[in-house]
């Protein structure tokens, strides 16, 4: 479940999306770590700028940092992804949707001993999507 606006025609507009290829991943860490995950959308430095993975309560979030959604992977998991909130000025116009891909990635994302690593892949969102995420409270 992710936080949603709608278009003028009713169509829902998410912030976040999962493939399905990710969401195994998580699956499978949720199952090896035995703790809820979240995503928070790492900005840069030592890390680029990768979605990074944790266990919740692992990375704190405050008022510095916006929740995009909430990212369905097996019932009743869910994994929030936050970003920080001077990041979200920069990607608020675009939609995100969480991969993977074979490959060692961040070192402090919790797939990393997998071989696999997370990635954004990222699309704007259409002029219709962005008339109605403006719509939204204040984030």
């Amino acid at each position: 479940m992710t936080e949603t606006s709608t278009t003028p025609a009713g169509d829902p507009v998410e912030r976040v999306a999962l493939t399905p290829a990710a969401a195994e991943l998580l699956r499978g860490l949720r199952a090896s770590h035995d703790k809820p995950l979240m995503f928070h959308q790492s900005g840069g430095c030592c890390d680029g700028s990768a979605p990074m993975c944790f266990t919740q309560g692992t990375f704190l979030t405050g008022h510095q940092d916006v929740h995009l959604g909430d990212l369905e992977y097996g019932a009743p998991e869910v994994a929030p992804v936050w970003i920080s909130r001077e990041q979200f000025g920069y990607w608020s116009h675009t939609h995100i949707t969480i991969d993977v891909v074979p490959g060692r990635g961040a070192g402090f994302s919790i797939e990393g001993p997998t071989g696999n690593r997370f990635i954004i892949r990222s699309r704007i969102f259409t002029e219709e999507e962005t008339q109605a995420l403006a719509l939204e409270p204040q984030r």
